[in-house]
C-alpha cells in the first residue's frame, strides 16, 4: 500500500488545463484535496463539481487572456496539461494533423504562460509545471507531431525558467510515459504490453503518480528546482 503524500496548498489559486479527465483531472483533484482553489480550463466539462470549470480553448489566445483576466485573483500555480494526439507517420501526416497538435500542446502552453507568468512575476511568486512526455525526449514512430510538440514544451519550460526565475517563479516539466488512464486501458493490448516491456518497474504509472510528481514541483519542497524535467514513466525511458 502506498503511503499518502501530504501537501498544503491552502491560500493558493491554481489553473490546470485539460483537467476534465485523465492526468489533468487527477492533478486538479489532488490540488483540491490539498486545499487549493482550482480552476479547470478545458473545452470539455468535467463530470463533477470538485473544482471550478471554465470552457477555454488553450489554442485561442484571446480566450485564454479573457479567462485569466476574469479569475478572482492572480494564480500562484499553473499546470499546462492540455494536449491532443493525431497519430500518423510523417509521410502520411496532413497539415491539419500537424498544426492542430502543435497548436494545442505547445502554443496553448505558451498562451497560458504569457497570460499568467507576468502576473506571477509581478506578485513575486509562482509555480508552473508543464506536462510533456518521454516521447518528446526520445521520439516515437507515428507521433512526429506529438513528439515535436512535447520536445518544444521542454525548450519552452527552460526558457520560461530563465525569464521568470529572478521574480520568484519556478518553471518545470513532468514527462510521463504510458500512464494507465481510462483511455489508455482501452488501447490495443499489444500497445500496453510493449510499454510494459520497456519499463524497468513491474507496474506502469497511474494518473495519481503523475499528480504527486506535479504537486511536489508546485510545493515549497521544490523551491530551488527550476528548468528541470522529471520523468514519471516506470523506467520506460532508460
Amino acid at each position: 500500500m502506498r503511503s499518502p503524500v501530504h501537501h498544503d496548498f491552502h491560500g493558493h489559486l491554481a489553473v490546470v488545463t485539460g483537467a476534465a479527465r485523465g492526468i489533468g483531472g487527477s492533478i486538479a483533484d489532488a490540488l483540491v484535496a490539498a486545499g487549493a482553489i482550482v480552476y479547470a480550463f478545458d473545452i470539455e466539462a468535467p463530470g463533477h463539481s470538485r473544482f471550478e470549470y471554465r470552457e477555454v480553448d488553450a489554442s485561442d489566445s484571446a480566450a485564454v487572456e479573457a479567462a485569466v483576466a476574469a479569475l478572482p485573483g492572480t494564480p500562484t500555480l499553473l499546470v499546462n496539461n492540455a494536449g491532443i494526439t493525431r497519430d500518423r507517420t510523417l509521410a502520411k501526416m496532413s497539415d491539419i494533423e500537424w498544426s492542430s497538435v502543435l497548436s494545442v500542446n505547445l502554443t496553448g502552453a505558451f498562451h497560458l504562460i504569457r497570460a499568467i507568468g507576468p502576473r506571477m512575476a509581478a506578485q513575486g511568486f509562482g509555480r508552473i509545471v508543464n506536462i510533456t512526455s518521454i516521447n518528446g525526449l526520445r521520439g516515437k514512430f507515428g507521433q512526429g507531431n506529438y513528439a515535436a510538440s512535447k520536445a518544444g514544451l521542454i525548450g519552452l519550460t527552460k526558457t520560461a525558467a530563465r525569464e521568470f526565475g529572478r521574480a520568484g517563479v519556478t518553471v518545470n516539466a513532468v514527462a510521463p510515459g504510458m500512464v494507465m488512464t481510462a483511455m489508455a486501458r482501452n488501447l490495443p493490448a499489444e500497445v500496453i504490453a510493449q510499454a510494459g516491456r520497456e519499463a524497468a518497474l513491474a507496474a506502469l504509472a497511474e494518473p495519481d503518480d503523475v499528480a504527486q510528481a506535479v504537486l511536489f514541483l508546485l510545493s515549497d519542497g521544490a523551491r530551488a528546482i527550476t528548468g528541470e524535467v522529471l520523468r514519471v514513466d516506470a523506467g520506460q525511458y532508460i
